[in-house]
């Protein structure tokens, strides 16, 4: 078993369908920069309104990856 070394990133994505969609535009576009990632952890979720209903949800996310 070989020994690994992590850095871990703070991201932000947003959509105007879901939580879920939010996560993966996030983890999409960074995954344009970013190799080898391997976990992530939402630390907040929040969203804004716009007359009356949710205009677009915004997910923060923690993104772990492997340094090569």
């Amino acid at each position: 078993m070989s020994d690994h070394v992590y850095k871990s990133v703070e991201l932000t994505g947003s959509s105007e369908t879901s939580i879920e969609e939010a996560v993966q535009n996030a983890l999409t576009k960074a995954s344009e920069s970013i190799q080898n990632m391997q976990w992530f952890q939402v630390t907040e979720t929040r969203g804004h309104i716009v007359d009356g209903a949710v205009g677009h949800w915004q997910v923060s996310l923690k993104v772990g990856f492997t340094l090569e």
